[in-house]
C-alpha cells in the first residue's frame, strides 16, 4: 500500500512529466506495438537509472551531483534516484530516435502525411544511434539549466551540482554524460530491436503523419521547458534555448520538404 500510495504521489507531484508519457506510450505502441514499446521502456529506464545511481555516487558520467530529498516521503525513491527522473529518460530518449529517424530514413510524403519507409538496417544504424543521441543531449541542454531553478516554478529545487557549472550553472561534463547514455539507450535498443524480430513483429498501425508524431512531441517538449524559461525570467537562457530550438526545428522542416535527403537512394 506504501508503494501505491508513493506511485499515485509521483503522478500528482509531477503530472506533466505523465502526460509526456501517456504521450509517448501512445506514439510508440503506433510505431512498434506493445511489445517493444514496454521493454524499450524497461531498457532505457534500467540505463538511465543506474547512469544516475552512478553518477551520484562516483561521478560518472555525468559529473558529481545529488538530489535533495525533500520529496522522498511524497513519491517514489528508488535508493537515492527518484523514479520519475530514471523514468523520463525513456520518452525523451525514444522521441530523439524519431527524429534521427525522421532525418536518416526516406519518406512517403502525401502533403504533411508523412511516413518512414520501413527499412530495418537504416533504423538500427549507427548513424541513427548517434543522430539520436545527439539529439537527446540538445534536449537536455534546454531542460536541465531550467529544471535546476526549479525552486522558482512548479517543480522545486530536486538536486544540486557538487560544483557550479559553466552553462547556466550546469557543468558541461553533464551533457557529455547524455550523449553517453543516449548512445547507451540506442544502441542497445537496436542490436535488441535486430533481435526481437521473429519473437515480437512490429505492430505498426497505419495512421496519417506517422512520421511526425514523435519529432513533434519531441518539438512539444522543448517549448514546454522554453515557455517555463521565459516565465521564470531567465530571458538570456530563453534566447539561447530558443536558437537551439529554431536550428532543430528548421532542419525538420527542410527534411519534410527534401523527402529524400539524406535517405539511401537504393
Amino acid at each position: 500500500m506504501e508503494i501505491l500510495s508513493l506511485l499515485l504521489g509521483t503522478v500528482l507531484l509531477r503530472p506533466y512529466v505523465f502526460v509526456f508519457l501517456a504521450f509517448y506510450l501512445t506514439i510508440a505502441i503506433i510505431n512498434m506495438g506493445l511489445a517493444r514499446s514496454v521493454i524499450f521502456t524497461v531498457l532505457a529506464y534500467t540505463i538511465a537509472f543506474l547512469s544516475e545511481y552512478s553518477s551520484t555516487r562516483n561521478g560518472f558520467p555525468y559529473g558529481f551531483y545529488s538530489y535533495i530529498d525533500t520529496t522522498r516521503t511524497q513519491e517514489l525513491w528508488i535508493t537515492n534516484v527518484p523514479f520519475m527522473d530514471s523514468l523520463s529518460y525513456s520518452f525523451l530518449s525514444y522521441i530523439s530516435y524519431t527524429v534521427s529517424l525522421l532525418f536518416w530514413s526516406a519518406l512517403n510524403k502525401n502533403g504533411w502525411d508523412i511516413r518512414l519507409k520501413e527499412n530495418l538496417p537504416v533504423q538500427t544504424s549507427l548513424r541513427v544511434v548517434f543522430t539520436g543521441a545527439f539529439f537527446f543531449m540538445m534536449m537536455d541542454v534546454i531542460i536541465d539549466p531550467v529544471a535546476f531553478l526549479g525552486d522558482r516554478w512548479f517543480l522545486g529545487k530536486i538536486y544540486t551540482y557538487q560544483e557550479e557549472g559553466e552553462y547556466f550553472n550546469i557543468p558541461l561534463t553533464n551533457f557529455a554524460g547524455w550523449l553517453i547514455v543516449g548512445t547507451a539507450i540506442l544502441s542497445s535498443w537496436c542490436w535488441l530491436n535486430c533481435r526481437l524480430e521473429g519473437k515480437f513483429p512490429f505492430q505498426k498501425r497505419n495512421v496519417p503523419y506517422q512520421a511526425l508524431l514523435g519529432p513533434g512531441l519531441y518539438l512539444g517538449v522543448l517549448i514546454f521547458n522554453l515557455a517555463v524559461t521565459f516565465y521564470i525570467g531567465e530571458f538570456l537562457l530563453g534566447f539561447c534555448g530558443t536558437l537551439i530550438f529554431m536550428g532543430i526545428f528548421s532542419l525538420m522542416l527542410y527534411k519534410i520538404k527534401n523527402p529524400e535527403w539524406l535517405a539511401d537512394k537504393d
